[in-house]
C-alpha cells in the first residue's frame, strides 16, 4: 500500500506545480495596462491586412 501513497503524493505535487504556473501566466497577464493592451492589439490588427483571418 505505500506506493499508493507516493502516487498519491506525486499527483497532489503535479496539481498545485500546475496551479503555480497558472497563476504566474495571470499575473504577468494583468500586469498590462488598458493602454497598452490597446496599443497591442492594434499593431497585432495592422500585421495582418485581412483583419481578423489567421
Amino acid at each position: 500500500m505505500r506506493w499508493w501513497k507516493m502516487l498519491g503524493l506525486a499527483g497532489i505535487m503535479g496539481v498545485a506545480a500546475t496551479g503555480v504556473v497558472i497563476a504566474r501566466a495571470e499575473r504577468r497577464r494583468r500586469a498590462y495596462t488598458p493602454e497598452e493592451i490597446r496599443t497591442r492589439l492594434r499593431e497585432r490588427a495592422q500585421d495582418h491586412p485581412d483583419g481578423l483571418k489567421s
